[in-house]
């Protein structure tokens, strides 16, 4: 048994797991704590390399091993045998150091978002901006421009932050360091080390006087720009696609600017819902036309034209019964002229309960009529059923420019959206997450 668990508890997997068992935890969390799909989570990062390094070391069995009889302070090369792949190499690559080791402490994840003096960058900071866009604009493709501040190296210091021939002097709180430990309390018997930023210098290890600050930065050794950025959104663009403007960054002293990434979230549209490249509507036909048919222009698409469908002849239609247009779904993202398809479900409006009342007792009895005389005759019996139900819906208002035909083809649910393969499945995982999809009346 393992005497120390927190790497299985990083998984959510028991102790005793199998590889097998290891290797899908790893691959379901993975797929909800990248940082791409949880742009507005300040731990993402954190949380994701957390998860990386554990699946690290638990899936080789040579280090696992190791963890089980030995805990972290085996690993770090104080507690039992090394083997396997160098533990420095994993540490460096997944939390920029190494571990400490000595009695009474115990491994902690150390990371510093910000990056300062724990691993060395060669750009200034990215800006992740999220960016509500409408499924219109993901359709037809848009061009936006965005205004922004940003940080620029000070024209006046030159990036010193210093006036004149002022210097900087070493911090005396971490000694020039940038960094101090910090301790926490885990166990009785165990305590946590790690590493922030010093507060005194903010992580710079040096200091600089009040009255040495240069005037116009105040010593911060960056000042504000105001930018005009645009944002190219091209067709088919999936949710949470991230837009990358190279260069458009803050930037430091020394330090070329860093990127602005600009990550797509799609608003929910009153009539369509999408899925990979399939998109989905709801659309609500009269009595009369789900017994004697329809022709006429269903719904009006996202780029403004109208589509016209018209039901087979005696074709009767139940409510929730799903017709498939073809290449009428979204384009396909870097190859824009090949199309999904557009699943419609049909919706049979009831007549109200006033119906009845407001029937024409002559048109009444013609219908009867017809069911009993003129059975033989179908055209005499619809034009009668025609009379009596509610009216068939007329075409939509007003009249789009474009309206295409596209033939009624009869499908299911089913395959809505089966070719969005998602890019962290699992082909040996099962999971049945939801029913059907939701989507608003047109």
């Amino acid at each position: 048994m393992a005497i120390e668990t927190e790497l299985y508890d990083v998984l959510g997997v028991p102790s005793n797991a199998t590889g097998d068992d290891i290797k899908k935890a790893y691959r379901k969390k993975a797929r909800n704590l990248h940082p791409d799909k949880n742009p507005n989570d300040p731990d993402a990062i954190q949380n994701f390399q957390e998860l990386g390094a554990a699946y690290e070391i638990l899936n080789d069995p040579n280090t696992r091993e190791i963890y089980d009889s030995h805990g972290m302070q085996g690993l770090a090369g104080s507690g039992g045998p090394q083997s396997g792949p160098d533990m420095g190499d994993i540490f460096s690559q997944f939390f920029g150091g190494g571990l400490g080791g000595g009695p009474g402490t115990s491994f902690t994840f150390d990371f510093n978002g910000s990056g300062g003096p724990f691993r060395k960058r060669n750009k200034g900071e990215d800006t992740v901006v999220p960016y509500e866009v409408k499924l219109e604009d993901l359709y037809n493709g848009k061009t936006v421009r965005v205004n922004m501040e940003k940080e620029v190296e000070c024209g006046v210091c030159k990036g010193s932050g210093a006036k004149g021939n002022a210097k900087s002097k070493k911090c005396v709180t971490c000694e020039g360091k940038g960094w101090k430990h910090v301790y926490s309390q885990v166990s009785t018997v165990r305590i946590a080390t790690s590493r922030a930023p010093c507060t005194d210098c903010h992580g710079t290890g040096e200091i600089l006087r009040e009255k040495d600050r240069c005037k116009k930065c105040k010593g911060e050794k960056v000042v504000k720009e105001k930018t005009r950025q645009e944002v190219h959104v091209e067709r088919g663009m999936p949710d949470g696609q991230r837009i990358v403007l190279a260069g458009a960054g803050d930037q430091e002293p020394g330090l070329p600017p860093g990127d602005v990434i600009f990550v797509l979230k799609t608003q929910r549209h009153k009539s369509f819902e999408r899925s990979g490249s399939d998109l989905l509507a709801t659309v609500s036909i009269t009595l009369s036309e789900a017994l004697l048919g329809f022709d006429r222009i269903v719904i009006n698409h996202l780029d403004g034209r109208g589509v016209r469908v018209a039901s087979p002849p005696s074709k009767v239609i139940n409510s929730g019964t799903t017709i498939i247009l073809r290449n009428e779904g979204m384009p396909t993202y870097k190859n824009p002229d090949m199309r999904g398809n557009l699943y419609i479900v049909l919706e049979v409006e009831m007549p109200g309960e006033d119906w009845m009342s407001t029937i024409d007792q002559e048109v009444l009895c013609h219908v009867f009529r017809a069911c009993f005389v003129f059975l033989p005759m179908s055209n005499l019996l619809f034009q009668a059923l025609g009379a009596l139900l509610p009216p068939k819906k007329a075409d939509i208002e007003p009249l789009p420019e474009i309206v295409d035909e596209v033939a009624f083809e009869e499908g299911t649910l089913a395959e809505f959206g089966e070719g969005d393969e998602n890019d962290w499945q699992d082909e040996e995982e099962d999971d049945d997450e939801g029913g059907a999809p939701e989507c608003q009346p047109q």
